[in-house]
Order: structure tokens, then sequence, then C-alpha cells
């Protein structure tokens, strides 16, 4: 039995054949008119780059551009059995991969950050909360593309006169020509490990970018931890690529700044290892979140 497991970022897509476990990946998701038949087109690109060949069982995935109505939704898994000549595909946000890769008995709550940022929260009962996950414009607080977002402020104020003196300044980067883009939210966040390495190196604009940032995911792990019931103690597990590049120096910070509740744990595995999850067991708490579509 063949069954595929895909991991759909913004910066990139990965998909996971099983049980061999073989790896492909393809572009990340970009949004636009176009963002269907582009992810389509990752999905191909990833699959080639594993050496799948159909057909296939279950194929699980996890997107970031999880399309918000239901119908487009089902169009989309009905078009991934398609192309991948799947029996059964499960399709659910990238939030739920990264809470099913994280948490393995399904209770607590996940913090995922990378380009974006979202969170989500599932109680003994099942029932989910999810927090923030508003997109780069209305959201995402505390994420790379927040973090390289007000460290290019900080660069242009700098360069300005408007604002204090930084290493950040250094950069040879033009924040005014990211505008012309085709993908300005990754390039955008990509300046997020700058930030970090200049705080690291005691710049205190940017240290002071940092403990927003850390405050910020803060306050949403807070307000996680808030909608599940009882009093007792919550993991939280913090996952994804700014976490995992940062490490103690964002989740320092975060650790002193929640709330008694939340104890942050080690991530039991990745979202990939989440759509794994998903796709060779039953959905469990996860049930309400999948939309599925069988051949």
């Amino acid at each position: 039995m063949t069954s595929v497991a895909i991991d759909g970022g913004q910066s990139a897509l990965r998909l996971r054949v099983l049980p061999t476990g073989q790896v492909g990946t393809g572009p990340g998701y970009v949004h636009g008119p176009d963002s269907i038949p582009r992810l389509l087109e990752a999905i191909r690109t990833a699959a080639a780059a594993a050496d799948l060949a159909g057909p296939v069982d279950v194929v699980a995935l996890g997107l970031t551009g999880f399309p918000p109505v239901r119908e487009v939704a089902e169009g989309l898994a009905a078009q991934v059995a398609e192309l991948l000549d799947a029996d059964e595909v499960r399709l659910t946000q990238d939030m739920v991969t990264a809470h099913a890769g994280a948490l393995v008995d399904g209770y607590g709550v996940v913090v995922a950050a990378g380009t974006g940022l979202v969170c989500l929260a599932v109680d003994r009962d099942g029932s989910w909360h999810k927090v923030d996950g508003h997109g780069y414009l209305f959201g995402d607080a505390g994420s790379a593309f927040a973090i390289g977002r007000a460290g290019l402020v900080a660069v242009q104020r700098a360069r300005d006169g408007r604002g204090p003196t930084t290493k950040l300044a250094d950069t040879t980067l033009e924040p005014a020509t990211l505008y012309r883009s085709a993908t300005l939210v990754d390039d955008v966040a990509r300046f997020a490990p700058e930030v970090l390495r200049c705080a690291a190196e005691g710049d205190p604009v940017a240290t002071d970018l940092v403990v927003r940032a850390a405050r910020d995911i803060a306050e949403t792990i807070d307000a996680a931890v808030a909608t599940l019931a009882g009093l007792g103690e919550v993991p939280v597990a913090c996952v994804g690529g700014l976490f995992a590049g940062a490490g103690e120096q964002l989740l320092g910070p975060v650790r002193a700044a929640v709330p008694s509740r939340a104890q942050l744990v080690p991530a039991a595995g990745t979202s990939l290892d989440g759509a794994e999850r998903l796709a060779t067991s039953p959905p469990g708490p996860y049930a309400d979140l999948i939309v599925a579509h069988r051949s």
C-alpha cells in the first residue's frame, strides 16, 4: 500500500512517499488567482522528484493556502486525487498537520511559525480553536514576515535619520525594490534571519524587535491556552522554520512571557510527520478539520 504525505508551506512544498520515506520538493504557496494551478504543479514537481508512481491509497495534505470555501476545497481534493491517482485524499490546513506532528496524543497547543504564524488549540473532547493565522496584512504576529518587515522598517528609518542607528542598515538590500517582487511576502520574511543575527550580536534595535516578536507569540499562546477547559498545565509546542532557526534566542523570551498553564515542550515531529499520521491512521480529534474525497 502506498500513501503520500504533503506539507505545503509558503516557502516550499514537501511530499513524502510511504512506506519508502522518499521525499520530493516543489515551490511554495503563492496567493493569487492562479494559486490552485500553481499548487497542483508544485505537487506534480514534488511527486516526480520523489519518484512517486501510482496508484496511491491515501494522500494527506496540510496546506498554507487551504481554500476557505468548502466547495473549492472539495474540488481541489478531487483534482489532487486525479493528479496522483489516489483512492482517497484528506485535505486540511497546515496548522492541523503541524499539531498532529508535534503532539502525539492530540491535546494541547501548537504554534507554527515560518513565513506566517498560526496557532491551534485542541481540547481533550476534540473541540478546537484557531488563533491568528490571519495572513501577513492582518495577522501572523511574531512570524518571520512580521520580524522581517519590522527589520526593514528599521532599515529605512535609520537611513532616513528618523530612527536610531542599527547594524540592520548595513544590508545591501533596498527595501523599496521589493514592492515589484512577485514573491514579496517570502522576500520580506527572508530578512528575519538578519534581524536575529544582529540581535545576537547585541544590536539594540534588532534585540528589541526580537523581544517584541516573542511577546506577540506569547500573547497568541495565552489566548489559545485560555480556550482549553480546566486549570491544569497545557503542553505547548513551537514548530516551524522560524523557531528552528532562532532556537532559544526566540524561545527563551517566549517562555518567560507565557502564562503559567503553558508548558513549552519539544515537538514530537514536523508538519510532514503530521501529514503522514493523517495519511496512515484515523483522523481522531482532527476529523472535523479535514475535507475528504474518495474516488
